[in-house]
């Protein structure tokens, strides 16, 4: 598969936040082109990366584009949902880890691929799937679900303002046939939409984002991942995330923050260490792209990072280590 490009975004901000260990266990939840599977690979000697992707294009791919690792037996690819990040490493045999990267989002050739149905700025079937083995698609959401379901994901995960001029639009249309492809959808969005507004930005890419963390279940697969992934890091160990949207990065913030925060009351002069946090943000405040990478790459605009690290760990309840 010779066209799959696709450029990490924050590589080197992410890569070295992870602190890299040559022995380390190291897991990429969203291995996509392989950019941050292979910096992490080439900084370990005797560790293992495990290297997640839901999408058996990227798994293909990747087969070959970091075959020598495999020969080596450094790394091991599992084409799942990063929400089994707990169930799949515990097939593996592996419990504990010491670094694990999320890079959330879509990758450049999901997006340019014109039978994925991702980007709104070209004409294909309306499908969204990262996992297309799946049933659910967005042509299926479109032209099944009703009009109050459409309005309440256009505006729960799209913040989409028009919302239900735009649903009401899909519901009228479909009624005389089904809407198939993202090019009818994209100028169904904009004739739903006040001129003014069709100015300032594409007036599909909001609901379009709807559609995809719908169809994925996006949010919910980053929530249950990040609060198993916490468990499985090994003292010191770092998660490192790349968010793209404000909702994914919401869900970052508050898992990282609940988990760094002494729930002791304030006036309490000593907090005793088996109430102290286990966990700390390395990132009070998110990490964004230099001014050259945005030149570069103009999809990494929205691009966040954040990062949190284990401080302490409990060996049996009473003993706790915190060199930090």
């Amino acid at each position: 598969m010779k066209d799959f490009k696709h450029k990490s975004v924050l590589l080197n901000e992410s890569i070295n936040n992870l602190n890299i260990k040559e022995d380390g266990i190291y897991v990429d939840c969203t291995l996509g082109g392989g950019g941050h599977t292979y910096e992490i690979l080439k900084r370990i000697n005797t560790g293992h990366v495990y290297s997640f992707d839901q999408d058996k294009m990227s798994i293909d791919y990747n087969k070959q584009n970091l075959k020598n690792f495999l020969v080596s037996d450094k790394l091991t690819l599992i084409q799942d949902n990063f929400r089994n990040i707990y169930r799949d490493l515990m097939n593996y045999g592996c419990s504990k880890v010491d670094g694990i990267l999320y890079d959330l989002g879509v990758s450049s050739p999901q997006l340019d691929l014109s039978n994925r149905g991702f980007s709104y700025q070209r004409k294909s079937p309306l499908d969204m799937r990262m996992d297309t083995s799946q049933d659910l698609t967005a042509e299926k959401i479109v032209n099944d679900w009703q009009l109050n379901d459409l309005v309440n994901i256009f505006q729960k995960y799209g913040e989409e303002k028009f919302s239900y001029s735009i649903a009401k639009r899909i519901v009228n249309i479909r009624k005389s046939h089904r809407i198939s492809d993202t090019e009818e959808l994209s100028e169904i969005i904009k004739s739903s939409v006040p001129e003014k507004i069709r100015k300032k930005s594409h007036p599909a890419k909001k609901v379009f984002q709807a559609l995809r963390i719908v169809v994925n279940d996006e949010l919910n697969s980053l929530s249950r991942s990040l609060t198993d992934a916490l468990t499985m890091l090994n003292l010191h160990g770092r998660i490192c995330c790349i968010t793209f949207q404000p909702l994914e990065d919401q869900i970052v913030q508050k898992i990282f923050k609940k988990n760094s925060r002494v729930n002791v009351p304030r006036d309490l002069p000593i907090v005793p260490k088996q109430l102290q946090p286990k966990y700390k943000m390395i990132t009070k405040k998110a990490i964004s792209p230099s001014e050259n990478e945005l030149k570069d790459n103009h999809r990494a605009h929205s691009a966040k990072l954040r990062v949190i690290e284990k401080v302490l760990e409990s060996t049996n309840g009473t003993k706790y280590n915190t060199s930090v």
